[in-house]
């Protein structure tokens, strides 16, 4: 696949994927069946969540025409792409106070900010090792 596919193919995955954390963050499951309190004694709405950000920095990261970056500006790039993902997950968090049916919550955004610091450093380090 050539560079500029892999870009193409990943701006289109990184809109779909932003399209379904917002459906997840801000939709009405009252219909959804009862699922397990927790998975391996954590609960199971925060494995959810940092499920849900572990991608992030990797479609952000591949979106951007980053083979043509020097070494620190990758590093740097991945570290603005964190940023960004805690930004949203907080925006995230803060709005859902607003909404009747759903509820902010700073333990939420710790399990967002655990997964974008995860794949973030996973990043990274295959970023670096590139060269």
């Amino acid at each position: 696949m050539t560079k500029r596919r892999l870009i193409i193919w990943s701006r289109i995955l990184l809109g779909l994927y932003l399209v379904a954390v917002f459906f997840l963050c801000f939709g009405k499951f009252d219909s959804v069946s009862s699922v397990n309190l927790s998975f391996l004694g954590i609960p199971t709405d925060k494995v959810v969540h940092f499920a849900m950000f572990l991608p992030y920095p990797f479609l952000v990261y591949f979106s951007l025409r980053s083979g043509e970056m020097r070494r620190a500006d990758r590093a740097i790039a991945i570290g603005w792409v964190f940023l960004s993902g805690v930004v949203i997950a907080a925006a995230t968090e803060t709005a859902q106070y607003f909404i009747p049916y759903r509820t902010g919550e700073w333990r939420d955004l710790f399990a967002d900010s655990a997964a974008l610091a995860v794949s973030s450093l996973i990043l990274l380090v295959l970023c670096l090792r590139k060269d």
